[in-house]
């Protein structure tokens, strides 16, 4: 699945107000914004040669086993 997330690099080139736009599931929601959160510091736009804020719009995939590939062998009981 695909997860949109959003964010804004601040006039300092840090992250903030990250947001899911478009969800997959919870936890994948979870890991595309804990992995956005952990992102080094941008080079931050500039306007008119001032530091601005801008908002990015990522879109980050994840690709998950197949069902039949992803369970666990089971004894014979």
């Amino acid at each position: 699945g695909k997860v949109i997330v959003q964010f804004v690099v601040k006039k300092d080139g840090s992250i903030g107000d990250t947001r899911v736009a478009r969800s997959v599931h919870p936890l994948l929601d979870a890991e595309a914004l804990r992995v956005v959160k952990t992102l080094p510091d941008f080079t931050p736009a500039q306007m008119h040669g001032e530091p601005a804020d801008v908002w990015y719009t990522l879109p980050i995939t994840f690709k998950l086993p197949d069902d039949e590939q992803s369970q666990p062998e089971r004894p014979n009981e």
